[in-house]
């Protein structure tokens, strides 16, 4: 996994210093994630992308992985505690620690190649088969910057609600996601992705409803197309394998 660069810092009135670092202390306890304006931290980021000269996709991508787990927890922190929590809501804390392990243990290694890197030791032994394209975003159709460029887009239009207005605030589950955009795509129609971002009522749900589609795509249930070099996107279902028909 790539980093966010080095050189970015964030500067908000509880808070200074690099994203990684923020939501280490933030995994630790050591501050308080409600104190935390996470609407001022993405408008930083983005502004901090835009004077860039090149943008990469896979440093976006990273700052999104961050930024999605800070909502995630921020939204779960200020939810009202149930006496019970059922298992759906253990599952979902539980499934938030193993995603956090695994970018700490991504961190760690992209760390270890970069000190390779520096040393001049540019060899690496493959342990693993090449990897297979990932389904859904085939060569010639939709890259991963296609998307994150429309998410960009849909956070820029998405407003900003302070906390303090929300009266009753609702968690927005990603499994529940998925369930919605598999039913839009039911029976071969087609989704304009933008228009599913931008159908979102909160920043907060336009993220969810970004991780709902990479998880669909990855899961070869959906895959995302163009007519035309940067035309609008668009969202299908995935065909069937033949042994499944």
């Amino acid at each position: 996994m790539a980093t966010v660069q080095p050189d970015y810092a964030v500067r908000i009135e509880s808070f200074e210093g690099p994203l990684d670092l923020l939501l280490r202390l933030i995994e630790k306890a050591e501050l308080d994630i409600t104190t935390i304006s996470l609407a001022q931290v993405t408008d930083q980021y983005l502004a901090y992308i835009r004077q860039l000269d090149t943008i990469h996709p896979d440093l976006l991508a990273d700052f999104l992985v961050v930024a999605a787990k800070l909502i995630l927890i921020k939204s779960r922190a200020l939810l009202p505690q149930p006496p019970k929590p059922d298992e759906d809501e253990e599952e979902i804390g539980q499934d938030l620690v193993r995603q956090l392990e695994e970018y700490r243990r991504f961190k760690e290694a992209s760390l270890h190649l970069r000190e390779r890197e520096e040393q001049g030791l540019r060899c690496f032994v493959r342990v693993a088969s090449p990897s297979v394209q990932p389904k859904g975003l085939t060569p010639g159709e939709v890259s991963l910057a296609d998307l994150l460029a429309a998410l960009e887009r849909a956070l820029g239009s998405s407003p900003t609600v302070p906390v303090s207005t929300v009266v009753a605030p609702v968690l927005i589950s990603i499994d529940d996601k998925i369930r919605a955009i598999e039913a839009a795509l039911a029976g071969g129609h087609r989704v304009h992705f933008s228009g599913l971002l931008m159908r979102a009522q909160s920043r907060v749900e336009v993220v969810v409803t970004f991780l709902a589609v990479l998880e669909l795509i990855k899961l070869g249930k959906a895959q995302a197309q163009q007519d035309a070099p940067f035309g609008e996107i668009y969202l299908t279902q995935a065909p069937r394998p033949a042994a499944e028909e």
